[in-house]
């Protein structure tokens, strides 16, 4: 080296040298240096003098470093440094390359030893670029093969033998062409263990399908049956995914009106629900022929004026505000303002990029364009979040994007609306108009803590073969005909009587006459003061009351308010009330004996078949639509409120 140590001075003293920011054990002095390394004199030492190859593995070692990575095209600098540690160190030494395998498999290799050691390994920039993805290691030892197959959670069997087509969706798992109609089903199954990344959006505490997630699931839709258009879409209900178990997805498209447009819904309910358990209905909303409009290109980026937006703790700002993002929904990179606007860039994490061309836009990346609203303060804060509410003009011009650029401008109050393009600049989607609506975490609560709606429906019962034991008594009579019943005048002569019936029938018997208000103040308050007095007699405590009306419930106003005036006792006194309506049909009359011996509170007599009082679920189809008519579009609509928000939509929709 001797010869070439001039040359080598006059080159080194050229080149501009910097102290180290990671501290270096250097093989020429055998200890730690630092602003020695900025001396040419230095590098003319370490060509010429010897190697303190121990020395430095000893300085290594006295610093705690266990963990020795060999950058190299071999393992023979890690043998040799074995060889000065000694096996009691403790120490590993791996090469990153070896001479006869292949360089990733080596490398890859090489950072996995040193991360089970404990050295901390990027392993999202090892694998940036390559559509690697985390999966699950199985709980049994690794073995060499295995002879089961590998399904995916909630993946189910062919769906062509159930005479269905396969939607090629990951969020529906089939689709079906009505035959009746030209209407079309979507149908699919939401999870947590099949489609983990929903996890990540928990709003209040719950984890919730995203609305971009439901504007995905109607574009999907709309493509299928040629209407690519989603022309509106309005969030009625949140989709709440549970921690175990799933829930059954319906969307449903309707057929071709003839202006082209198609409706569209999105219903769901429980897996495990039994069959008349209702779905509850999410969003509903028009579908259209695609629009001539090719979206908006974002070329120039960020747009010349535009200011930053500092981004860095948003998302803990989100997390005050209830919104809990996971991070497959941490999407937002960078934020700018421009005037009214605000421009974002968003992408998604490397594990979650193999599945964005399964998407036209995956909903976790459109979520995370809409967090740019917040923290560039487009709209007025009004101290809740916000949730999309309506959705209008959305179309998906190119699908798979792993990483956005957004333009988004306010359009309202409440509303936005978003110019959607990809890492190039090229359109991706438009958004004409997007609502936002304040929540509360108690709003979010109320819509999970109901199965259903109830309603009164008087159900078929039997009758007891026979009339009860016991003593039977008949305050008045009006008719009624009760065999070996003792007859009463009043509550005061079976006091007189000495004998406490065990039930006690009383009719009631009301004229309607031509004053129909007096005669139902009249028979109420006759009622109220019996009832009273009843139940204020220790000597009726064992006692049941039964009170016979007829034809309460049809257009008998006096005879309907006291029985209902019965029903308020009998609420506040279980047991000792029973209420039963007969007809004018004689087989009715013959069956109240039997009647009598049951425990139904409420019972109704119509041709001598009984039925009693239950609760039975009702959905939209069984809501009543009194006093209502189809739309007629080309008529007249009066509209009340129309000067409100709402009326104004109302309007401008009509």
């Amino acid at each position: 080296m001797d010869g070439m140590l001039a040359e080598f001075r006059a080159v080194a003293a050229e080149v501009v040298f910097a102290e180290p920011r990671i501290p270096i054990v250097s093989t020429l002095t055998g200890s730690l240096v630092s602003a020695e390394l900025t001396d040419p004199e230095y590098w003319v030492r370490h060509v010429r003098e010897a190697v303190r190859f121990a020395d430095a593995v000893h300085v290594l070692e006295g610093e705690g470093v266990r963990a020795f990575l060999e950058l190299g095209p071999d393992g023979t600098l890690s043998a040799m440094a074995g060889h000065c540690l000694g096996e009691e160190s403790g120490a590993v030494l791996v090469p990153a390359l070896r001479r006869d395998r292949p360089e990733a498999q080596s490398f890859t290799t090489a950072l996995a030893r040193l991360q089970v050691r404990g050295a901390a390994v990027d392993w999202h920039a090892v694998f940036a670029g390559t559509g690697a993805r985390r999966v699950d290691l199985p709980t049994y030892a690794f073995q060499h093969e295995n002879y089961w197959p590998r399904v995916r959670p909630g993946l189910v069997g062919d769906v062509l033998s159930a005479g269905l087509a396969n939607a090629d969706h990951p969020l529906l798992g089939a689709s079906l062409a009505l035959a009746d109609a030209d209407g079309h089903l979507f149908t699919g199954r939401l999870a947590l263990d099949a489609h983990p990344w929903l996890a990540d959006h928990a709003v209040a505490g719950t984890v919730l399908l995203p609305g971009t997630g439901l504007v995905e699931l109607a574009v999907r839709a709309g493509e299928q049956v040629g209407c690519a258009l989603l022309e509106e879409l309005t969030l009625e209900a949140p989709l709440i995914l549970p921690e175990q178990g799933a829930v059954q997805l319906q969307v449903s498209v309707g057929a071709p009106e003839e202006s082209g447009h198609r409706t569209i819904a999105v219903h769901s309910r429980p897996a495990e629900a039994a069959d008349d358990v209702l779905w509850t209905r999410h969003a509903v909303g028009l579908l259209a022929r695609e629009s001539a409009a090719g979206g908006v290109e974002l070329r120039v980026w960020p747009p010349a004026g535009a200011e930053p937006v500092a981004v860095d703790e948003v998302y803990e700002a989100f997390g005050a505000a209830g919104f809990a993002y996971g991070p497959v929904f941490r999407g937002l990179r960078a934020v700018w303002r421009h005037g009214g606007e605000v421009f974002a860039e968003v992408a998604l994490p490397e594990e979650a990029r193999s599945e964005a061309g399964s998407y036209g836009v995956h909903p976790a990346l459109l979520d995370a364009a809409l967090h740019a609203i917040g923290a560039g303060a487009l709209l007025e804060d009004t101290g809740r979040g916000r949730l999309p509410f309506a959705w209008s003009g959305v179309s998906v011009h190119a699908a798979g994007a792993g990483e956005l650029r957004v333009r988004i401008s306010a359009v309202g109050a409440e509303a936005v609306s978003l110019a959607v393009a990809d890492a190039s600049g090229a359109p991706v989607a438009t958004v004409d108009s997007l609502v936002l609506r304040a929540f509360s975490p108690e709003q979010l609560a109320a819509q999970g803590g109901h199965d259903a709606l109830f309603r009164p429906e008087w159900t078929p019962v039997s009758l007891p073969v026979s009339a009860p034991d016991g003593v039977i008594g008949v305050l008045g009579g009006d008719g009624l005909d009760l065999a070996g019943a003792i007859a009463f005048a009043d509550l005061a002569d079976i006091a007189e009587g000495g004998v406490t019936p065990d039930i006690l029938v009383l009719p009631v018997a009301v004229g309607t006459g031509f004053d129909l208000a007096a005669a139902t103040h009249k028979a109420v308050r006759e009622a109220l003061e019996l009832v009273q007095e009843w139940l204020a007699a220790d000597a009726f405590a064992d006692s049941r009351l039964v009170v016979v009306t007829r034809n309460a419930g049809e257009a008998n106003l006096p005879a309907a308010t006291v029985r209902g005036l019965f029903r308020s006792a009998q609420s506040e006194n279980p047991g000792r009330i029973t209420l039963i309506d007969l007809d004018g049909d004689p087989a009715s009359q013959r069956a109240l004996s039997c009647a009598l011996g049951t425990d139904e509170p409420q019972l109704a007599l119509r041709a001598g078949s009984a039925t009693a009082l239950r609760l039975a679920r009702t959905g939209e189809a069984a809501v009543p639509a009194v006093g209502l008519r189809a739309l007629d579009p080309a008529g007249t609509v009066l509209l009340t409120g129309a000067t409100g928000s709402l009326g104004r939509q109302v309007a401008r929709h009509l």
